[in-house]
């Protein structure tokens, strides 16, 4: 096999392993099922990937890769509270749309019974955390918001809020409950402005 056909199944199989993923869930997704949508045969899953998990995971890692640099571009033009609920708002919908989020929580669900996919998982959440962490001491650093609820904190409620979103987004199935959390805060955050003036002699993190 040449390496370009080689690269181009290995590009086959990552497509075909998170369209599977999304549409039949873990417990549908297997070698055969994945290799039957890439058009090749089930021996290349572990010829280039070495399982099914490393496959998915490689599947979410591209998906991941994709939308931090699609949603860091969106969270660095924010600037105020309102701004960035108005970019997260949107950053649920294109996830919700595309189906990225799927991947993650497919994986998630998985590792209740797949305890080896747990460190997996928390490392490659690591980075979005940090992501939220930054932006939110960009918005919101040297606050009283801040002093009140440290940037880190927020990130691990933003990334534990998001997830659980995006999971009973499954169960509500016109989405109004979901929308309307995110309706609220958008009515909340303009009544936080004064909590989120900077204190004198104090400067926002990579401003």
């Amino acid at each position: 096999m040449s390496k370009q056909n080689s690269a181009e199944t290995k590009e086959r199989l990552l497509e075909a392993a998170a369209h599977t993923l999304r549409t039949e869930g873990y417990a549908g997704t297997s070698a055969r099922t994945i290799a039957k949508a890439a058009g090749c045969n089930s021996a290349l899953v572990f010829y280039h990937f070495g399982g099914v998990d490393p496959l998915l995971l490689a599947a979410l890692d591209r998906s991941s890769e994709a939308r931090m640099a699609a949603h860091r571009k969106a969270a660095e033009e924010a600037r105020t509270l309102e701004e960035l609920v108005e970019a997260a708002t949107a950053i649920y919908r294109t996830d919700l749309e595309g189906g990225h989020i799927t991947l993650f929580t497919e994986l998630v669900g998985a590792s209740i019974a797949r305890p080896e996919l747990r460190k997996e998982i928390v490392d490659r959440a690591e980075p979005w955390i940090e992501f939220v962490e930054q932006t939110l001491e960009r918005v919101i650093g040297g606050s009283p918001l801040a002093k009140l609820m440290p940037p880190r904190d927020l990130a691990y409620a933003a990334i534990t809020f998001y997830l659980g979103v995006n999971l009973f987004t499954h169960l509500d199935a016109d989405r109004t409950r979901t929308e309307a959390l995110f309706g609220l805060a958008a009515r909340v955050a303009p009544r936080a402005r004064l909590l989120t003036l900077r204190l004198p002699g104090r400067r926002a993190k990579d401003s």
